[in-house]
């Protein structure tokens, strides 16, 4: 089943639980709101927990898109909610720590001041993959085609990201001129680089994977500290010579920042028995490439510390401005 079947059928089946639960119970909705569009991977992570969400806390939960600016409106409704307990937030990292070190003068909110941490959810591996027309099959054979080919570059969802901040590491550690170009989302990026009109892209690996292995692309190598269980056949940057910062990419949970700890530690035991769930699991698993890991509210915030002090002076180094 694809991501975009396997969504219909979360909806289908979410839509049903929330009604009945809403009848028999007359319990206020408890609202999540997601940043990014439907039929995208956090969008299918955010249905898949939220289906099952109703069962634990005994009220109907509904996901509420408000797609824009990297998340933003998302994070700019969590903050004028009511803290209440009915309403939370679920983001990948790159809107709390890439929209606060790159955007930090545009944005509304604080996500110290304005946010909650409730839970981590889930961490995946970013990689590079490059175009079968590079011939390259490993990181040090890309390398070396790059340097034949002066006016390449590598693609990315958007700027201002991870994504595009790992690629910059990139062809630093690699001594390599390798500019940035930007996409409106993963899939356009994934067709321009089965298609060679771009020689790499580095983002998620879901997509990329599929591609990898039926063989229209490359995948050269994952940003993580180690080997991932999800793709064990493919290296890591490390392994190949290339050292960089912050190769993890992670989806968490937020509430307003007054919302009261007892309803933060309900929807905490909420999420953990979901996410311990063997069909919850292997659907992560095995469809959206993604690692079930749950944090608290408290290893949350630290893992947040850690991260925006891993970032910050590489993203200060790289110069980058925002338009």
């Amino acid at each position: 089943m694809n991501r975009r079947r396997m969504l219909a059928a979360a909806c289908a089946s979410l839509a049903a639980p929330a009604a009945f639960h809403a009848r028999a119970e007359d319990k206020p909705v408890i609202r999540i709101l997601l940043g990014l569009p439907p039929g995208g991977g956090t969008d299918a992570i955010a249905r898949l927990i939220a289906d099952r969400l109703p069962a634990e806390l005994g009220q109907p939960v509904m996901i509420e898109n408000k797609v824009g600016a990297g998340g933003r409106f998302a994070a700019d409704a969590l903050m004028a909610a009511a803290p209440d307990g009915l309403t939370y937030m679920i983001a990948p990292n790159a809107t709390p720590t890439f929209q606060t070190l790159v955007f930090g003068s545009q944005i509304k909110w604080n996500i110290w001041r304005d946010f909650a941490p409730v839970a981590s959810l889930v961490s995946y591996p970013l990689g590079m993959a490059v175009s079968l027309s590079t011939g390259a099959t490993n990181v040090r054979e890309f390398i070396a085609w790059v340097k034949k080919n002066p006016t390449a570059s590598f693609g990315t969802p958007g700027l201002g990201g991870q994504n595009h901040f790992l690629g910059v590491q990139f062809a630093k550690a690699a001594a390599i001129d390798l500019p940035v170009t930007p996409y409106k989302g993963t899939p356009p990026l994934i067709t321009d680089l089965v298609g060679g009109h771009v020689p790499a892209a580095v983002t998620l690996m879901d997509e990329m994977m599929k591609f990898h292995r039926s063989g229209k692309v490359r995948v050269i190598g994952i940003f993580s500290d180690k080997r991932s269980e999800l793709m064990p056949e493919i290296p890591t940057m490390a392994e190949q010579g290339i050292k960089v910062a912050g190769g993890e990419g992670w989806t968490a949970m937020w509430a307003p920042i007054k919302t009261p700890a007892a309803e933060i530690e309900r929807m905490q035991r909420a999420l953990q028995k979901v996410l311990a769930t063997p069909q919850v699991r292997d659907a992560l698993t095995t469809r959206l490439s993604v690692s079930p890991h749950y944090l608290n509210g408290q290893e949350m915030a630290q893992r947040q510390r850690t991260e925006l002090a891993v970032w910050e002076p590489v993203i200060k180094a790289s110069g980058f401005k925002p338009e």
